[in-house]
Parts: C-alpha cells; structure tokens; sequence
C-alpha cells in the first residue's frame, strides 16, 4: 500500500486523461500514449522521457508472446478470407441462418460454445459469422457488441475456460474458504455472477428487437438496414478491394479443419499462440494440396496479417504501458482502500461490483485487477459476515464488465480486428447498450446484498 499513499488521488489523474481524450478525439491508442505520458509525468517529474521510454521498452520486451499472437492472428483471417475458406463456410451457415434473426441466433450461440479463452471467442465468433451476418445487412457494430458479449462473460461462466482455471487459484491462494479448493469455491460462486448472465441472456432481447436499439446503435443499423454494414468512415484500401474483387468461393472444411484445430490445440496446449501457428500450418497444407495457396502466398499473408494488426498491437502495447504505470502509482489499492470503510454487509456486493468494475474499465487489466482484488476482497468479506461465494462472483462479474465495457482493452481489441471495425465505433455504438445489464447488475447486487446480509 505504500505507493497508494504516496500518490493518493493523483493516480486517478492518467485513467482520466485517457477517458476524456478519447472522447474528444475518438482516437484510442493516442489517448493511452497521452495517459502514459501523463503517469511519466507525475512519477518522474523533469526526467519523464526516460522513465517513459524505459517503461514502453520493458512492457515491448516482455509483451512480445502478444505482439506474435496478434500477427498470427491476422495473418489466419487474412488466409481463410483470401483463400476464399470463409466464403465457403457462408454458404454452410447459410443454410442454418436463413434470416436475420437467425444469423444473430447462430452468431450467439457459437460464442456460448467457444468458452475455452475470450481471444480465441472472439476470433472464431468474428471470423465466421462475418460474411453470413453481412449477407442479412447486420451492422459490424452489432456484430461486435454479440461477439464481445459471449467473451469473458461465458469464459468466467463455465469453470473449464482460461478466467476460471486463472481465478481459481488465486482464491485457493487467498484460502478464505475453509475446506473448498479454489476451483470448487470457483463453481459455487457461479450463481452469483450477475453481470455475467446478464450480459449473455440479455443478447436475444436486442436480436428480438424486446428491447429496442437506441442511441448509436440504432443509426447503425439503420445505415446497415440501406445497404451499408460498415462505419461510415470505413475506408478499404486498394488491396482489401483488389482481393475481395478476386477471390472465388472454396471448400467450407477449409475453415472448418484450420478452426477445430486451433480449438483443439490451444484447449490442449493452453497456448493459444500454438494453436493459431498449428491453425495455420493446417490451413497451408489444406489449400496447398488443393493448389488454391503457394508458399509464396503463405509468407504474403503472414507479413500482410502482421501489418493488418499493427494498429491492434500499438493499443494492446499502449494498454499494457499504462496498466503498469497504474500498478506503480497504486491506483487499485488506493481506490480500494478508499471504498473499504464505508462498506456494510448489505451494501458489500454492490459497491464492490461498482468499484471493481469502474476499476477494470479504467485499467483495461481485468485478470490485474482480480490478481489485485481477491486478497483484499475476500478477508474483508469473510470478516463482515459476507457469504464468500457472493464476493468471489460479484469480483467476477465485476472484472468481466471491464472486459465488456473497455474500449481500449485487448478483448475488445481482437473483436474489432475480428469484425472489421474500430475500438472507437465499439465505444461508440456498444456502451450505450451494455449499461443495461450493469444496470441490472448493479440492482440485482443491491436485493442479494440485503437478502443474504
């Protein structure tokens, strides 16, 4: 706790920044490298350019296991689009998904299946619905919202994902529940993560129209409704068009095969970088065989997918920068510490999910900000008389919003590469809707709180 007090309030000051240039300017990684330069500021005073440059150095350094995921990453979207692989697997969804709704349906229920890891939700989610979703004029802003709805959320709801196994420990760590092993403290907190059932269940009351679109999202797919399913500002380059001129329909198993296997892979290995390379090597052999890939072209995707994700990989980058500095200055635990006197037993659930969820949506660190909360959290919780399976599922729920809500963080990040659009038409068009169910969430925290006090 000594860095918080040496900081205090003064750590809130770069999350700020980044918040209020991002809404000034729509832009998201410049808005993070303006907070990281902020936090250099206050921690090194005149010297703030070599503390800024050692704090990017280091995070570049440790950060390269992303920089390889992301480039791999594109470099498979790009060889399932340009080998026509995608368009093949089209006409197979197509034959299930013969209308709008049911288009939406499929998309939600294929991210409920893929529960294993949030990054490989979203890639596989956003890759295959891409095309078909399209075809019945759904908006990539919408598109996004459903993908990024089934991530984390379904990932921290079915105990055998990377959230879970992650979570797990660490509360068997804290050891607050006496008897239970952390994966068994693990399932029966399961019930009581709101926000996380929420924002799943409430998916198909938007498809329904149940509850009606509105604010951004609504000029979204009344712009997709004429024609358009892309932002306005969306500008393809002469290479994106020259492909998408070109490229002929192939074999639906030439996506089906590569994405099985970097599902079996990665749940095997837990590596996801490994199961996208093996996903790849599959593909390449797949489309090579079939003469429809040369090596030459393989190493053309590779390089073209590395510089389709640049962008992605400077706002990871940049994210990861100001988590770090946020780590240093103490802005979790000061704001903790600051919330912790004022809790009682029937308000505990509710302003931790507030406070851990603002918390999480600040950083963009949401397995950071569990890390940080569970020690603090739990004894709290077990000295106030708080059922531990509701704190455990309420700093859950909490940290899976973030993943949800933050524009700038890496879930949202890899569902736009995946659907094609920006982390700022994300922020734009889905904010808005996922107040919903934080708004439910934030009820349904406050009626457990006093039933169970």
């Amino acid at each position: 706790m000594e860095v918080a007090e040496t900081y205090g309030i003064i750590s809130l000051i770069p999350v700020a920044v980044v918040i209020i240039a991002a809404i000034i300017t729509k832009k998201a990684t410049e808005s993070l490298i303006l907070g990281t330069f902020v936090a250099a500021i206050i921690i090194a005073g005149g010297d703030f350019w070599n503390t800024w440059f050692d704090y990017t150095l280091t995070e570049i350094g440790d950060s390269a296991y992303y920089i390889i995921m992301f480039g791999m990453f594109g470099a498979m979207i790009r060889i399932l689009k340009n080998s026509g692989s995608a368009l093949g697997f089209t006409d197979i969804g197509a034959r299930v998904a013969k209308s709008r709704n049911k288009s939406l349906l499929l998309t939600w229920l294929f991210g409920i299946l893929i529960f294993v890891d949030d990054y490989l939700n979203s890639l596989s989610v956003g890759v295959a619905m891409q095309n078909i979703t399209d075809k019945f004029k759904v908006s990539r802003e919408f598109l996004a919202f459903i993908v990024n709805s089934t991530g984390a959320a379904i990932c921290i709801l079915v105990p055998f994902s990377t959230w879970a196994i992650l979570y797990a420990a660490q509360i068997e760590e804290v050891g607050v529940v006496a008897g239970v092993s952390g994966f068994m403290a693990y399932v029966n907190s399961i019930p009581y993560m709101l926000y996380a059932w929420i924002a799943v269940l409430i998916v198909p009351f938007f498809i329904f129209g149940i509850i009606p679109f509105f604010g951004p999202m609504k000029t979204a797919e009344t712009r997709a409704a004429a024609g358009r399913v892309l932002p306005e500002d969306f500008k393809a380059g002469e290479e994106e068009d020259e492909i998408a001129a070109t490229t002929e329909k192939s074999s639906a198993w030439n996506f089906i095969v590569p994405l099985l296997a970097l599902i079996g892979i990665t749940i095997y290995s837990s590596d996801i970088v490994l199961g996208v390379i093996i996903a790849i090597v599959v593909a390449f052999v797949m489309l090579f065989v079939q003469r429809l890939m040369t090596f030459g072209q393989l190493a053309d995707n590779i390089i073209g997918g590395f510089k389709d994700m640049l962008y992605v990989t400077m706002l990871v980058l940049s994210a990861f920068v100001l988590q770090k500095f946020n780590d240093d200055l103490g802005l979790t635990p000061y704001v903790i510490d600051q919330v912790t006197p004022i809790l009682s037993p029937a308000l505990f659930p509710v302003v931790t999910f507030i406070v851990i969820s603002i918390l999480a949506f600040a950083t963009g660190s949401f397995w950071g900000v569990a890390a940080i909360s569970f020690p603090i959290i739990l004894p709290i919780a077990l000295a106030m008389g708080v059922d531990p399976y509701l704190a455990i599922g309420t700093v859950a729920a909490a940290t899976a919003f973030g993943s949800h809500a933050c524009f700038y963080g890496d879930a949202v990040t890899v569902t736009c590469a995946a659907v094609g659009i920006k982390n700022i038409d994300y922020a734009r068009t889905s904010l808005l809707l996922i107040i919903v169910p934080f708004v439910l969430g934030i009820a349904g925290y406050l009626v457990l709180g006093f039933i169970m006090a």
